[in-house]
């Protein structure tokens, strides 16, 4: 679900980064959601004042910058491309539980401050699922679905079923602690991350990979449990693609499959990647990502304009 459930050597991969300095990651800013709080965010402009905007949604225990930096630059050179930190992620808002209603929320707030207009919304992992919520809370604000890496529901075999179950009754009794732990550690990692400069990415990395608390990552697995889309997915009636990591142990690609099965007329491009493709193997996912979110924004324009 994250870049915390991929392989053992994960962390030597993140140093790896510090050997590829040219990757530039854009400058982020802060932005108030009225009633709600703000948001750290990163809006990189399209070639042109009308792009078509693309709203990108970080995996579990990410940040937004941290799942999407390998695809921003090329993605910006025919769209609006924004990504922010996910409540109780990175810089995140916290709030008194982490709920995935609330980020849905959020990502429409979010739409709608900045004004976009029939954006696709895109999400990896834990950003897929959040993705498909915004759909089903807010269908008017969604142009166009991308889901990576994704599923429409856990706890579909008996050791999913007890891990789920068994996070949700621990993080329910820990939620208090769990957010006194979240607002110290949250406060202490942004200023660390604050102190790096995003030219040094493989440092950069490392610190947004370090600035989400476990116990933030564990109440958002205990959310996701109990995440359970397969009822109304049939109901989706925006252009919709789905990009399936072939080589995926986290999340199956039959799994990833069967969600593109269940939405009306959905594409699907395959990845030849693994759980944590998104960064460690950017040369299978990008092309990819491209390509879904290129389909998806033909049928959004063919949508509004029939030939």
């Amino acid at each position: 679900m994250s870049l915390r459930t991929g392989p053992p050597q994960l962390l030597e991969r993140l140093r790896e980064l510090a050997r590829v300095p040219q990757v530039q990651i854009p400058e982020g800013r802060w932005l108030d959601l009225p009633r709600r709080g703000r948001v750290w965010l990163t809006d990189v402009p399209g070639p042109a004042a009308d792009a078509p905007s693309v709203v990108l949604l970080h995996a579990v225990g990410c940040t937004g910058m941290l799942t999407w930096f390998p695809v921003v630059e090329e993605l910006s050179q025919r769209y609006r491309v924004i990504t922010f930190d996910q409540r109780w992620h990175g810089r995140g808002m916290v709030s008194e539980q982490f709920s995935l209603h609330d980020c849905a929320d959020d990502v429409a707030a979010v739409i709608d401050a900045l004004g976009l207009l029939d954006p696709i919304v895109a999400g990896y992992s834990m950003g897929g699922v959040i993705a498909q919520r915004v759909w089903r809370q807010h269908p008017a604000s969604v142009g166009g679905l991308v889901l990576a890496a994704t599923t429409d529901r856990f706890r579909t075999t008996g050791s999913e079923r007890a891990f789920h179950q068994g996070m949700e009754w621990s993080m329910a009794a820990l939620r208090t602690l769990s957010r006194s732990k979240v607002v110290s550690a949250t406060t202490r990692r942004t200023a660390e991350a604050l102190q790096v400069p995003p030219t040094d990415t493989g440092q950069w990395a490392l610190q947004e990979w370090r600035s989400t608390s476990p116990w933030a990552v564990a109440q958002a697995v205990a959310a996701l449990g109990r995440h359970h889309s397969t009822p109304w997915l049939s109901r989706i009636d925006v252009p919709t693609a789905v990009v399936a990591t072939t080589r995926d142990r986290v999340m199956p690609v039959e799994r990833q499959r069967a969600i593109a099965a269940r939405i009306p007329g959905a594409t699907v491009h395959e990845a030849p990647c693994g759980h944590a493709g998104c960064v460690l193997q950017p040369e299978a996912f990008v092309p990819a990502f491209l390509q879904a979110v290129h389909t998806t924004q033909a049928r959004i324009r063919d949508r509004v304009s029939p030939p």
